[in-house]
């Protein structure tokens, strides 16, 4: 139907790696008021014109990469969708566009991690949870400043057995699979304070084994 097409479309349109979509992580809309008169274009690059977005209104941002902005507002002639450059707008604090800057390099690290399967000193739970999934064991404190607790995931190995087999019509020897066991692998445990991770244990054979940390999470000034 039209509305499972429109979140298809929305699905390849959000699929692009060097870009970071606001609504996955910012509970309400960000806007920019528009300052200058600016060429819009259907992509990242700059290769293809949509139009001109009007200066003196406030537009809604929908995405950022390290150069340009995707925002939608009014064009010249009708509403319009597209990437911008930043020196089109301007923000609710001065320092805005290094706040998305900033915004923009977490949020690409924290997502190699989840797609790796990896956690990190200042990421949020939630993220902790895309990259995990449900901890094995959890515990939570409670005090008057605050919320602090621990996670805890157990990682497995599974091992197939197989046994070994005679042909009773023509004596070949074959292996046959018998059962799968899972063997524990090691132990992830993350400490937290307030909703981020402040603190990470692995207890298994990681490369390298150093302490991974981003960025905890921007606060932008509405």
């Amino acid at each position: 139907d039209a509305q499972s097409r429109k979140s298809e479309r929305k699905s390849l349109l959000q699929s692009d790696p060097d870009v970071v979509y606001l609504d996955r992580f910012l509970e309400k809309p960000y806007t920019l008021k528009v300052i200058k008169p600016a060429t819009v274009f259907s992509d990242k690059e700059g290769r293809h014109r949509l139009g001109t977005l009007k200066p003196n209104q406030t537009v809604r941002l929908e995405a950022v990469t390290d150069k340009v902005y995707r925002v939608r507002g009014e064009g010249t002639h009708d509403g319009i969708a597209g990437w911008v450059a930043p020196w089109a707008f301007e923000g609710k604090t001065e320092d805005f566009a290094e706040q998305l800057r900033k915004f923009y390099e977490r949020q690409i690290q924290v997502q190699k991690l989840i797609d790796a399967k990896q956690v990190a000193v200042g990421m949020t739970l939630k993220e902790v949870s895309e990259a995990r999934g449900k901890p094995t064991k959890t515990s939570l404190r409670k005090t008057e400043k605050g919320q602090s607790g621990r996670w805890e995931w157990i990682d497995y190995d599974e091992v197939k057995h197989y046994v070994t087999r005679v042909n009773p019509v023509n004596g070949a020897v074959y292996r046959q699979f018998s059962h799968l066991t899972q063997v524990e692998k090691g132990k992830t445990a993350v400490e937290f304070e307030d909703g981020v991770v402040t603190a990470v244990e692995e207890s298994e054979n990681n490369e390298g084994g150093s302490v991974r940390i981003v960025v905890p999470p921007i606060v932008f000034g509405w």
